[in-house]
């Protein structure tokens, strides 16, 4: 979805969370691929989720390259941990969770920023594909930031 913002675009910020749709897009990359970067140190680091686009990412078929290889990382974690793996305890700013309520954590975060970033796209006159009706039911219990 973010290949299809035009350069020019990838930069303009806009209400209401007043991120431009490549510092959205790389957060939400940032935030999936946290969760793996957790899984394997046993530490959820806060900072992470605050880091700032790399200068190399300035147009959305760059963010669409990182987001390939982000996908392909925690696919690839999955595909190597067993259902014990989510029985972890991860240490975080927030305390310690179990790997699973950070696992549905971040999922439901991610969904509630791909809404914005879609939202995003179609007020920028863009036409993304429909996202699937039952992302609705992962909605984050105070939205997301």
């Amino acid at each position: 979805m973010i290949a299809l913002v035009p350069d020019e675009g990838i930069q303009r910020a806009s209400a209401p969370e007043h991120r431009s749709a490549g510092d959205l897009a790389y957060h939400l990359f940032r935030l999936s691929v946290a969760l793996v970067d957790a899984m394997d140190r046993g530490r959820f680091v806060a900072e992470w989720l605050r880091e700032n686009v790399p200068p190399d990412l300035t147009d959305g078929r760059a963010l669409a390259r990182y987001g390939a290889l982000v996908r392909g990382r925690v696919s690839g974690w999955f595909e190597g941990a067993g259902l014990v793996e989510l029985s972890r305890v991860i240490d975080g700013a927030e305390g310690a969770k179990r790997a699973d309520e950070l696992l549905e954590q971040t999922t439901r975060h991610a969904a509630c920023h791909l809404r914005q970033l879609h939202e995003k796209l179609g007020v920028m006159g863009l036409m993304p594909e429909p996202l699937p009706a039952d992302l609705a039911l992962l909605s984050p219990p105070h939205g997301c930031t």
